[in-house]
C-alpha cells in the first residue's frame, strides 16, 4: 500500500529534475519536462546525431519509453497496431493488431486511426483506439485484458490519451453524446468508477493528476469548463467555467501547484463571434424543403456547413431544433483563454480560483509547457509566446522557424523548448523570456507526434519514422 502511495505521489509530481522513464504523453504527467540531459543536442537533424533512424506505420500517437521499449501505435492497411520497440536499436520486438467491427471516421486531413498515445508504468501497456477501446498488454506483447467501445458519434475521431496512475487507468472521451472519464483497474480492466460528463462535446484533452491537501485529482478540460474529480470516486471537487467550446490541450502544473490550462477555437474570441440567430429565424430563413430541419445543402452559405456534424449531434443527417438550440448556447457561452488556477478549491470557484487569464495568442492543439517561471505557448503559423506564469503577462511573442499549423506540443530539454510543426520544422528555442531561435531544420515529413526525451536521448517521430538522437553515438 506504501509503495503504490508513493507512486502515485511521484505520477502527480509537477517538477522532474531528469525523468527515468517517459511514460505516458508529453512524458510524466503531461509536462512535457525532461530536465537536463547533457547528452541530448541542440542541432539535431535528419542526418545529424542520429543513433538509429527505422521506419514506422503511419500515425500521431507520440512514442512512451520504459525500460528497454518505446511503444506507439500505426496504422498499416487498416490494421490498428500497439508497436513495442527496442530502445537500444529501434528494431521492433513486436506488434499487436486492434480487433475491430467497425473503423471510426477521422479528420479528413488532420486525422489518424492511431492518435492517441500509450501508457506504461513497466509492469502494463495500454493502448486505446477509437475504432477498438482499450486494450492492456504486458511487456512481452501478450494481450491481458480489453474493454471494447467505439466508435463515437465524432467525425474528428477519437484522441484523448490514457493515462496509468498507481493500479488505474484513466480515460477521458468527449464526443458529440455519450462523454465519460473512466476508472479501470489496470489488473483486471474493471470499472471502479464512471463518471459522465453530459456538459462536454468534442474535445482532445488528456487528463492530468493534481494533489491537493495530500489527495489526487483527476483534472479534464473540456466544453466550456474544467473539472477536478477524485481519484477515489470519481466525483467533481471543483470546476471554474469560462472556457473554449472545445479544448485540445493538456493543462500543466507548476512547482508552486498551481494549474494551467489553454483552449481557443474558432469563434471564441471576443472580436470573432459566431452571431447564430434563433432556430426559427434559421428555419425561415433558410428551410427550403419545410420540414422543420436543416440539411447540409441548405446551409452550404452559411458558418454551419463546415460544423455541420457538430450541430448533427445524433448523427441523422439533420439538424433540430433543440440540437441547434443547445450548440448555439455552446458557441454564445465559450470564452477562449488561457488560466492559471490555485489548489484548494471546492464547488464552482469560477470566481474565487483563478490567479490570472490570457486571451491573446492562444494555441489551438499544442499543450502549453512550464520552465523556471516562464509558460511557453505556440500558436498556429508559428508564433511563440512567454508568459510570466506569476501574472501571465506576455514577455515576448515572435514568429519562429515553421509556419502553418501546429499539432505537436513542445517539451523542454537543457532549457531548450523542441518544437515541430506539422510541415516537420523542427525549431530548437532557448527556454527564457525571449524567444531566441537556437537551431532549425526541417525533416522532409509530416509531424503529429510530440517528441519524448530520456536517457540523453531524444525520440522524434514523423509520419514515417522514428528518430533517435544523441551526441553520444549518433553519426
Amino acid at each position: 500500500m506504501r509503495s503504490c502511495f508513493l507512486a502515485l505521489l511521484l505520477a502527480a509530481s509537477p517538477a522532474f529534475a531528469q525523468p527515468a522513464d517517459w511514460p505516458q504523453f508529453r512524458g510524466p504527467n503531461g509536462s512535457g519536462l525532461a530536465g537536463d540531459q547533457p547528452g541530448i543536442p541542440v542541432d539535431v537533424g535528419p542526418e545529424k546525431h542520429v543513433v538509429w533512424k527505422v521506419a514506422l506505420p503511419s500515425g500521431h500517437s507520440s512514442p512512451i519509453v520504459h525500460g528497454d521499449r518505446i511503444y506507439l501505435t500505426g496504422v498499416v492497411e487498416k490494421k490498428l497496431l500497439t508497436i513495442a520497440l527496442d530502445r537500444a536499436t529501434g528494431k521492433t520486438l513486436w506488434q499487436r493488431e486492434a480487433p475491430y467491427q467497425t473503423l471510426e471516421t477521422v479528420h479528413p486531413t488532420g486525422g489518424s486511426l492511431a492518435q492517441s498515445t500509450p501508457a506504461t508504468d513497466g509492469e502494463r501497456l495500454v493502448s486505446f483506439f477509437g475504432s477498438s477501446g482499450l486494450l492492456c498488454y504486458d511487456p512481452a506483447g501478450k494481450l491481458l485484458w480489453r474493454r471494447e467501445m467505439g466508435p463515437f458519434k465524432n467525425d474528428f475521431g477519437a484522441g484523448s490519451s490514457p493515462i496509468i496512475v498507481g493500479d488505474r487507468v484513466l480515460l477521458n472521451q468527449d464526443h458529440d453524446t455519450g462523454s465519460f472519464l473512466l476508472c479501470v483497474d489496470k489488473h483486471s480492466g474493471k470499472t471502479l468508477w464512471q463518471t459522465d460528463r453530459p456538459e462536454s462535446r468534442r474535445s482532445y484533452s488528456t487528463p492530468v493528476v493534481w494533489t491537493v491537501d495530500a489527495k489526487p485529482q483527476v483534472v479534464v478540460a473540456g466544453t466550456l469548463r474544467v473539472v477536478g474529480y477524485d481519484l477515489e470516486t470519481g466525483k467533481e471537487v471543483w470546476t471554474v467555467r469560462g472556457l473554449a467550446r472545445l479544448v485540445n490541450p493538456t493543462p500543466v502544473i507548476g512547482p508552486d501547484n498551481t494549474l494551467y490550462l489553454s483552449s481557443w477555437t474558432a469563434g471564441g474570441d471576443a472580436e470573432d463571434r459566431f452571431d447564430l440567430p434563433p432556430f426559427p429565424e434559421m428555419l425561415k430563413r433558410l428551410d427550403a424543403n419545410q420540414n422543420g430541419t436543416l440539411e447540409p445543402n441548405e446551409v452550404a452559405t452559411t458558418i454551419i456547413k463546415e460544423r455541420f456534424p457538430q450541430f448533427d449531434v445524433d448523427k441523422d443527417g439533420h439538424i433540430a431544433g433543440p440540437e441547434y438550440e443547445q450548440t448555439r448556447a455552446i458557441c454564445d457561452q465559450a470564452r477562449n483563454c488561457f488560466l492559471a488556477i490555485k489548489p484548494g478549491g471546492r464547488g464552482d470557484v469560477s470566481k474565487s480560483h483563478v490567479q490570472w487569464e490570457v486571451t491573446k495568442g492562444l494555441p489551438y492543439m499544442p499543450s502549453p509547457v512550464y520552465h523556471q517561471g516562464h509558460l511557453f505557448i505556440v500558436k498556429d503559423g508559428g508564433l511563440l509566446g512567454c508568459l510570466d506564469a506569476k501574472t501571465g503577462q506576455l514577455l515576448s511573442q515572435e514568429r519562429i522557424y515553421g509556419a502553418g499549423r501546429y499539432y505537436s506540443s513542445p517539451i523542454v530539454v537543457n532549457g531548450k523548448i523542441y518544437l515541430a510543426n506539422q510541415e516537420g520544422k523542427l525549431s530548437v528555442v532557448e527556454a527564457a523570456n525571449g524567444t531566441r531561435v537556437l537551431h532549425r531544420v526541417a525533416f522532409g515529413e509530416d509531424v503529429y507526434a510530440t517528441p519524448a526525451a530520456v536517457g540523453g536521448k531524444l525520440y522524434f517521430r514523423t509520419m514515417g519514422h522514428l528518430y533517435c538522437f544523441s551526441s553520444e553515438g549518433g553519426r
